[in-house]
């Protein structure tokens, strides 16, 4: 699942002007949907809930790749009989890492050396710094995020004697769960 929410609002204070958007990264193993189609027929249903039954009481070889290479048990038939009632197909062993990829325009005012980039948890913040110094490009990864969380994000740019513009528009990013 990638979650891109965007809102239009160009912040241009100063002469300095930014443009902010965010992009949750979710690893590749949640991202896929067919872990839990077992029988490779394009669809998760009750065949696939069998299949996994019949795998993890040694019916048939096991060659699920639900929570891990070649794994069958209860916790790959929970996932299987949860996407084939409609849920996702939830893969992995249950660590999961999350980040958000924030990216931006470059500002079109002169003297702009790089940006700060603050997040915060509540809408319209209060946010805080998250970048130890300037960013010369126009983009940034936040890789201490936690699942479940909504974070909010804005970005300022910086010119060469210092000076900050206001924050730019507002960036939602809601990190999945788990």
């Amino acid at each position: 699942m990638t979650q891109y929410i965007w809102y239009p609002k160009i912040s241009n204070v100063k002469g300095l002007l930014c443009l902010l958007s965010a992009i949750v990264f979710v690893p590749a193993t949640w991202a896929q949907t067919s872990a839990c189609d077992l029988n490779s027929d394009g669809a998760v249903n009750v065949v696939d809930v069998q299949l996994a039954t019949n795998m993890t009481l040694g019916i048939s070889s096991c060659t699920a790749n639900v929570y891990g290479s070649n794994t069958c048990n209860v916790i790959v038939i929970q996932r299987v009989t949860n996407a084939a009632l409609g849920g996702s197909c939830v893969t992995g062993t249950g660590t999961t890492s999350h980040s958000v990829a924030l990216s931006w325009q470059a500002s079109t005012s002169s003297g702009v050396t790089g940006y700060n980039v603050y997040r915060g948890t509540v809408s319209g913040g209060p946010y805080t710094k998250i970048t130890s110094s300037t960013v010369s490009g126009l983009g940034y990864t936040d890789n201490n995020v936690t699942s479940g969380q909504t974070y909010y994000y804005v970005a300022t740019a910086v010119d060469s004697s210092s000076n900050e513009s206001a924050y730019s528009n507002q960036a939602t990013a809601a990190v999945p769960n788990p």
